[in-house]
């Protein structure tokens, strides 16, 4: 994954916040009810969320470098390549409207999800921060298309600290959303939705992927 997968999962955390908004919504409406500042449970819910985000991330990146020392590790190098790439295409085709796009991959994600829900009602209601970031890391596993779809670039990081890397900027970018949901929440959802907004960077971000995949050819030389 060349540095511009940086940028472009940034990009894609924070123009696609309005969704991580509707599914975390709740829970982050509700930590203002807590005892601590609004601001210090915020923190330390996405604090969590992020964390897990990076994890996830490490994992990914961990299980795509052993999949390259086994035999055969130029087509598995040029498979994962292929892989994030589309999957980045996706996730343009996801900001340009194409909502459907990733639902297959939060449906992949259910059977984890059935294991770590029940964990979470440990938790809640979060009126600490002792409870927000446990119940941010558990709900960074929750089943999202935007977060699995990000993970596929993880995958071809080469390693698990560059895949560690690329989560945590998709979990920076969701941030802003998130952190500022139910303070200036109108006005970033205004923002994000123009349609002007979300073709450029739905544009922008699909040709990261397509430009990675031109880059083929320069792994297929050097193999």
């Amino acid at each position: 994954m060349p540095d511009s997968g940086f940028f472009a999962l940034f990009l894609v955390g924070l123009l696609g916040g309005t969704h991580c908004v509707g599914m975390c919504g709740g829970i982050v409406g509700a930590l203002a009810m807590g005892g601590a500042s609004r601001w210090t449970m915020h923190l330390a819910y996405n604090g969590g969320r992020i964390l897990s985000y990076a994890l996830a991330g490490a994992i990914a990146g961990a299980l795509g470098a052993a999949s390259l020392g086994l035999e055969g590790q130029v087509p598995a190098r040029l498979i994962l390549y292929l892989f994030a790439n589309l999957m980045l295409i996706a996730l343009g085709f996801y900001l340009l409207g194409a909502t459907r796009a990733l639902a297959f991959t939060e449906r992949a994600g259910q059977a984890l999800w059935r294991r770590v829900q029940p964990l979470t009602r440990r938790f809640l209601p979060a009126t600490t921060v002792r409870q927000a970031f446990p119940l941010g890391m558990l709900w960074g596993w929750l089943p999202c298309g935007l977060v699995y779809s990000a993970l596929a670039s993880a995958l071809s990081a080469g390693s698990a600290g560059r895949g560690a890397a690329l989560m945590l900027a998709f979990g920076l970018g969701t941030l802003p959303n998130l952190l500022l949901a139910g303070i200036v929440l109108a006005r970033i959802n205004e923002f994000v939705r123009r349609p002007l907004v979300r073709t450029l960077s739905g544009l922008l971000v699909l040709g990261f992927g397509v430009y990675g995949l031109f880059g083929l050819r320069y792994l297929l030389e050097g193999a």
